[in-house]
């Protein structure tokens, strides 16, 4: 997959640990560590937005896109 999640270097910049982000947006510790080790194949906005308003960030601290080697560009012209 070409989105990668970087949860743990905000984290790590907030000095803040996973336990602390769980309590705080009520989210369980479980379904964050999914999140953070890039396990889930979806996040839901709300969550998105619980974690984002805690943290301080932008959801693009959060999720970066990197294609694949190999992996082709779009081509905008190709019809």
């Amino acid at each position: 997959m070409a989105i990668v999640i970087r949860l743990d270097r905000v984290l790590a910049d907030r000095k803040m640990q996973l336990t602390q982000l769980s309590s705080r947006i009520g989210i369980t510790l479980a379904n964050l560590s999914n999140i953070k080790t890039g396990k889930v194949r979806a996040i839901r906005f709300t969550t998105l937005d619980a974690i984002c308003r805690e943290l301080g960030c932008q959801p693009g601290d959060i999720l970066e896109y990197e294609p694949s080697i190999g992996e082709e560009e779009w081509d905008d012209d190709a019809e």
